[in-house]
């Protein structure tokens, strides 16, 4: 496709239904990045050109190492040097060119003129500086606000992002904060400025879908009181639909294609992006079904599963963090993560946990694999997990195996691809020279990496590649269970739906089971058998996946499923902005009694819990 820079006129259509055309804000002509690789110079962003007007929102969309977040970075001069650098063209913003201000001059820029959220939360905060002092290191870079007045303008920034209890989350680290919950300090952080342009790369991949929504609806207010520009970087196509005014798709550093929405969803001229758009998952779809979408002989699986004993039977579950403070660092309140759940998982079936950001499914997660303290009874493939230290879960690892949510933290820098994907074999004395090398490039491969990629280190890849390593790891014990915490959210919607068929082409194979932990509604739908929703460490609702999707009773349960962003640009724009009361602590004092609940079983393993009184 031709590649040269063409200035189109951005039109709209407004609330009177004329058009409207935007003052350009940023122009970017004929923009090259090159990397050094073993092989060569390769260029990663090929002479890309396109307009950003004001108060517009152009999204860029295309499979994982497309290029799309490097042309971000580019053009903030983040590029990772000496590995990557710009290679030619230009992007001029109020008459400079960014590509070629020097280091002084960009520190001016950054933050003042063009705001960014990063893709990933934990690695782009400092993890030995207090959210406070990061927060209001961004207010004040420019000199512009300082001492009370950054402090209440930091408030006032986490009260927009609808944080609970800014005052307290000041002083917390981001240790101490959900995926979730960093994501929104990061975007608070971008938004300290009142930047003209705003650069989000992938900046709801780590919500859940109702503080997705609340995110989306806040930028585009932003867009409107401030006339802000941006450009959004994601692979969720329900987020392009509800977001963009134009789409920009890249495939291999180049353009391919390039219109408003209603074009490029409607009617796409590229084999490519029709290709995008089949592989995004529609919530409702499954409507009439009752086994996972790919499942194969599902029924006969789940009648067999019945039978036997589940994999994984949980009674009670609490898991409670001390909050400690004073000279003696005394217990003075405390986090209630999970309060009293119970479930099982059967063999060969995929029980999935929704609900918001910090409502404890990770805690979940991690506490089946004795990763943090419990109380209660878990046992795994029959045999209890409480009590046991590190060299007694050695066996039941062999068994459970957990794709953590963040795929860079997770993955050791220092190593590379082969030697961690390699590590669980090695541990457990699985396998060693050709046939350990052997067994690594096939798990590679059924994640969709090449074995070329081995000797690379996790820096090398991009945030949708480092989780299929992730995924490749856990798959290398062949495990009878994997917690799959947020497994796909980093992935783009073609990748996302490869893994997918490969977890559901696994669990027929095998029997496999899984605890699929994830804010997705859309692909929840499509691979479970049943789903639990969490909301503030408790259930409040379980059943099948067509009792929750097409019969769901809770009302929390509702709310997170007409959250869901729909990939339709016809759609009306939703304004969904919580109030801070929709968001509770789960900080309680000391003294604190957790309300009663009662459960109301609605007959097919259909559940609701409601609060007593």
């Amino acid at each position: 496709m031709n590649q040269s820079h063409q200035k189109e006129p951005w039109k709209r259509e407004t609330n009177g239904g004329a058009d409207a055309t935007a003052t350009t804000s940023l122009a970017v002509n004929d923009l090259s990045v090159q990397v050094a690789t073993p092989d060569g110079p390769k260029l990663v962003v090929d002479r890309l050109s396109f307009d950003l007007p004001e108060g517009r929102t152009l999204c860029i969309a295309g499979e994982s190492g497309s290029g799309k977040s490097m042309t971000a970075l580019a053009l903030m001069q983040l590029l990772p040097r000496p590995m990557a650098r710009i290679a030619g063209g230009s992007a001029m913003l109020d008459g400079e060119d960014l590509l070629t201000l020097p280091e002084s001059r960009m520190r001016q820029v950054r933050g003042r003129k063009i705001g960014m959220i990063f893709q990933e939360p934990m690695t782009s905060l400092n993890p030995v500086l207090s959210i406070g002092t990061q927060l209001k290191g961004a207010i004040t870079a420019h000199g512009e606000l300082a001492g009370r007045a950054a402090g209440a303008r930091a408030l006032e920034l986490l009260d927009q992002v609808q944080i609970p209890e800014p005052r307290r989350r000041l002083e917390q680290y981001p240790h101490e904060l959900s995926g979730g919950m960093r994501q929104r300090i990061v975007i608070a952080m971008a938004l300290a400025q009142h930047s003209k342009i705003l650069i989000a790369d992938e900046p709801t991949t780590a919500l859940d879908v109702t503080v997705q929504a609340q995110i989306l609806a806040l930028i585009r207010k932003l867009q409107v009181d401030h006339g802000i520009a941006v450009m959004m970087i994601t692979h969720d196509m329900g987020v392009v639909a509800e977001m963009a005014d134009q789409v920009l798709v890249m495939k291999h550093g180049r353009r391919v294609e390039h219109g408003s929405s209603a074009e490029v969803f409607d009617n796409p001229r590229e084999d490519y992006t029709r290709k995008l758009l089949a592989a995004v998952p529609r919530l409702g779809e499954m409507t009439g079904t009752d086994a996972p979408k790919r499942a194969k002989g599902a029924e006969a699986a789940q009648a067999k599963a019945a039978d036997e004993a589940p994999m994984v039977e949980v009674r009670d579950l609490t898991v409670r963090f001390d909050i400690r403070g004073g000279i003696l660092q005394r217990p003075v309140s405390r986090v209630h993560a999970v309060e009293g759940i119970s479930f099982t998982v059967g063999r060969g079936e995929t029980l999935s946990l929704v609900g918001e950001s910090g409502c404890g499914k990770s805690t979940t997660g991690k506490a089946l694999l004795n990763l943090i303290p419990w109380q209660g009874d878990v046992k795994v493939n029959g045999r209890s997990t409480r009590g046991l230290g590190a060299k007694a879960m050695r066996p039941v690892l062999r068994d459970v195996q957990m794709i953590f949510q963040d795929p860079y933290a997770s993955l050791d820098a220092r190593m590379r691809v082969g030697d961690i994907v390699a590590e669980p074999l090695v541990i457990h004395g699985l396998a060693q020279g050709s046939e350990l090398n052997e067994r690594v490039a096939y798990l590679l491969e059924r994640v969709g990496l090449s074995p070329d990629q081995m000797r690379r280190y996790p820096h090398e890849f991009s945030g949708g590649q480092r989780q299929r390593i992730c995924i490749a790891r856990a798959l290398s014990l062949s495990p009878k269970l994997i917690v799959a915490d947020e497994s796909v959210a980093a992935l783009d919607v073609s990748i996302q739906a490869q893994v997918l068929d490969l977890l559901q082409d696994i669990q027929d194979e095998t029997g496999i089971s899984y605890l699929f932990i994830s804010h997705d509604m859309a692909v929840v739908e499509q691979i479970s058998h049943r789903v639990a929703v969490m909301y503030m460490g408790r259930f409040v609702e379980m059943g099948s996946r067509r009792h929750i999707f097409e019969n769901p009773q809770h009302s929390y349960t509702k709310k997170l499923i007409e959250a869901v962003p729909v990939a339709d640009p016809h759609r009306p724009r939703r304004d969904f902005v919580a109030k801070a009361e929709d968001l509770p602590s789960p900080v309680h004092p000391l003294d604190y009694v957790p309300p009663q609940t009662r459960v109301r079983d609605l007959g097919g393993r259909h559940l609701v819990w409601e609060v007593e009184g």
